[in-house]
């Protein structure tokens, strides 16, 4: 009985050498079950060599792709900007006891003519639950006080203690200088008109 054995059929025809990628095989008599061996390890190279440029290729477009969104996303651009301004500002506002976002809701409900916690919130652009749990922490410090309107527990007001006010007034001075100086590095107009651009994204 005759062995069965493998030929390669290459670009200049039929040869019983080792394969290279692209080349057809072939079944023939009078080539030892080794060749057989052989095959199948070429074949199991081959296929872990297509999986490995495939998943190289799959990642090289992964990479492409998130480098774009990172320099193009208006929201992520926006975020990173936001969380730069607020780190230079409250780094020169540690004095006085307040973060920046303590200290902008203060000077929300020292403004406001409706110191009602939904129409802060609705001002604000925040959920009433994420404003509760930041009056918490002023009003746990003295700095706020928070009332029910008419014994209703769905309906509270809030408004600026003594002490709070005073902590207000004193932090403004520091919050100029420090803005004078983000002045001086970052043309701060453009985060005004950031904002009130963004106000048309609120009303569609």
């Amino acid at each position: 009985m005759s062995e069965v054995g493998i030929y390669w059929v290459a670009a200049t025809g039929l040869s019983p050498v080792r394969p290279r990628e692209g080349d057809r095989v072939v079944v023939g008599p009078a080539v030892s079950l080794a060749w057989i061996s052989d095959l199948f390890v070429y074949l199991q190279i081959l296929y872990i060599h297509e999986m490995v440029e495939s998943k190289r290729a799959m990642k090289k477009t992964l990479r492409t792709d998130a480098g774009i969104m990172l320099a193009s996303c208006a929201g992520w651009t926006s975020r990173l900007a936001a969380r730069r301004i607020s780190q230079f500002l409250e780094a020169r506002m540690a004095g006085t006891g307040l973060t920046l976002a303590q200290f902008g809701l203060m000077a929300q409900i020292a403004v406001t003519t409706d110191d009602t916690l939904s129409g802060l919130a609705a001002r604000m652009d925040l959920d009433p639950s994420t404003l509760s749990r930041n009056l918490r922490t002023l009003s746990d410090s003295g700095l706020v006080e928070i009332a029910v309107v008419n014994g209703d527990l769905r309906r509270r007001m809030v408004w600026l203690t003594e002490s709070g006010a005073r902590r207000l007034e004193q932090a403004m001075g520091t919050w100029r200088a420090a803005h004078d100086a983000l002045a001086a590095v970052f043309p701060v107009d453009k985060a005004r008109q950031l904002a009130e651009a963004a106000g048309a994204i609120a009303e569609t």
